[in-house]
């Protein structure tokens, strides 16, 4: 299956230089196209604040975005392996954050966007925003959110629930690894029952069960190369993020899907918790719901 470009969003930081990299990684690795993006809010508004007579307002937006581009390459060189920036050229958009990269993603067909993470406590993010966890709300393509540069993505873990967006959380999951030739581990949680706290009890047991036989048939669906599935008890991302350290993953893949990002943004979720603490860098993948019949 081919992957589409893939794009990295940066800015001057250190984070960014990783999500660079990391994309450059996939790409070559996908034998594809790699796109730079920097999104420069400010150069349509300070242009707009000089006297069009007295400054040509086109030229003074070139030389912005030039300015910008020079800032963000001299920012990356130090950081990023020499032959990503003279393969892939930042580009410079004028425009707010994801709104910019949801343009950039459907100009060039992107198959994956690669962002850089940042921790932001709560109040950081409704205040100043955070571009990551506004991507994986509003971006319909996969998102990759760093956590650091890996020497290679040898171990994949991926987290399933039983709904559909278990299949094609599994295909992602299965694509990514097959670049990498990396190991596969399937894992999906059971929330504590509200009335029904006890992992041990005889209704939980056979929930359990019940929930082995149902992942493994969704994983007998997608042909790769998987490690026995897992179920475990408790909280998702409390799980997660165990289970990503102590099996040592290099990528947590998990999809994301549900009630809209205005439900998301208000009441927070599985996937969002992760990118507060991002035990290793996160694929999330966005599923839409199924169309019912007519």
């Amino acid at each position: 299956m081919n992957w589409g470009p893939v794009i990295a969003g940066v800015d001057a930081s250190s984070e960014s230089a990783v999500a660079a990299t990391v994309a450059w990684r996939i790409a070559h690795a996908a034998e594809t196209r790699c796109y730079i993006v920097h999104a420069a809010a400010s150069i349509a508004d300070v242009a707009a604040a000089f006297a069009p007579e007295l400054v040509p307002l086109d030229e003074l937006k070139r030389e912005l975005r030039n300015h910008a581009r020079q800032s963000v390459e001299t920012a990356l060189r130090d950081r990023v392996p020499p032959e990503l920036l003279n393969e892939s050229q930042v580009e410079v958009w004028d425009g707010k954050g994801v709104w910019t990269l949801r343009e950039a993603i459907r100009r060039h067909d992107a198959g994956l966007l690669v962002l850089g993470g940042k921790h932001h406590s709560a109040i950081g993010r409704w205040l100043g925003g955070s571009t990551a966890h506004n991507a994986v709300r509003l971006i319909d393509v996969p998102v990759l959110i760093t956590a650091s540069l890996p020497e290679s993505f040898d171990r994949v873990l991926v987290g399933v629930d039983l709904s559909h967006a278990a299949v094609p959380t599994l295909c992602m999951a299965d694509r990514f690894a097959a670049l990498f030739d990396a190991r596969v581990r399937v894992v999906h949680v059971i929330e504590p029952f509200p009335l029904r706290q006890d992992h041990h009890s005889p209704f939980t047991r056979s929930h359990l069960r019940e929930s082995e036989v149902y992942l493994a048939g969704l994983v007998s669906e997608v042909d790769g190369q998987w490690t026995e599935p897992v179920v475990r008890w408790g909280h998702v991302d409390e799980v997660l993020s165990e289970e990503s350290t102590e099996w040592g993953a290099d990528v947590l893949v998990v999809g994301s899907h549900g009630h809209g990002w205005v439900h998301r943004a208000l009441l927070g979720s599985t996937t969002e918790r992760l990118l507060s603490h991002m035990p290793t860098s996160l694929v999330v993948m966005p599923v839409n719901e199924p169309r019912l019949r007519s």
